[in-house]
C-alpha cells in the first residue's frame, strides 16, 4: 500500500449494539423500550473527538427468528442516531447479521461468515470504510465479540456492563498510541 492510501485510512472503534450501546432487553427492537447503557452517547461522542469512526457490528438473530424485519432492525438505529444527534454524536455506519443457523425464517438460515464470532461484518466495513485495522478496536459484551475482533486482527475489549464512557476511559491509555 503506498504511503498516500494508507495515510488515507481511518482508525475506527467497533461496537457490539445491545449490551454496550443499548440496553439488552431480549431481543430489542421497539424503539419505545429503547434506553441507551449509561455513559455510551458520551463515550460515541468521544470517540467521534477523537477521530475514530465509529461502526456498529451486531447478530441480529431476532430477523431469523420471525420476531422483526430488517426493516425493523434499521428503523431503530435510525432512532438511536437521532438520539444521538441531539448530543452531538453519531455512529458511522451500521452493520448487522440477521441470520442464524437455526433460524425458523428459512432466508435467514445460514452460518453466515458476518454472524459474529465470524469477522464479516467487520471485514466489510473496514474496506468500505477505508479503515486502518492496525488503529482500530473493538468493545463488546461477549465472548463471541471478542472471537471477531481477533478473527479480524484487532484488540477486543470486553465490556462488563456499567458506565461505557468510564470503560472507554479506562481503557483509553491502552489506546493512546494512536495518532490520528
Amino acid at each position: 500500500m503506498s504511503v498516500t492510501a494508507q495515510h488515507d485510512l481511518k482508525p475506527a472503534a467497533f461496537l457490539d449494539r445491545d449490551g454496550v450501546l443499548n440496553v439488552d432487553v431480549g431481543y430489542p427492537h421497539r424503539i419505545e423500550e429503547f434506553a441507551f447503557i449509561p455513559g455510551a452517547p458520551e463515550a460515541v461522542a468521544r470517540l467521534n473527538r477523537l477521530g475514530y469512526r465509529v461502526i456498529v457490528v451486531s447478530n441480529q438473530s431476532g430477523v431469523a427468528r420471525g420476531l422483526f424485519t430488517e426493516y425493523t432492525v434499521k428503523h431503530f438505529h435510525q432512532h438511536m442516531q437521532e438520539q444521538l444527534a441531539q448530543m452531538q454524536a453519531h455512529i458511522d455506519a451500521f452493520y448487522f447479521c440477521p441470520y442464524h443457523p437455526d433460524a425458523t425464517v428459512e432466508q435467514y438460515r445460514a452460518d453466515h461468515p458476518d454472524r459474529k464470532p465470524n469477522p464479516g461484518m467487520i471485514e466489510r466495513a473496514i474496506v468500505d470504510m477505508k479503515i486502518d485495522r492496525s488503529l482500530s478496536f473493538m468493545i463488546g459484551d461477549r465472548e463471541s465479540d471478542m472471537a471477531a475482533a481477533s478473527a479480524a486482527g484487532i484488540p477486543g475489549y470486553l465490556f462488563e456492563g456499567g458506565n461505557l464512557l468510564a470503560y472507554l476511559t479506562m481503557i483509553e491509555p491502552i489506546l493512546s498510541f494512536v495518532k490520528i
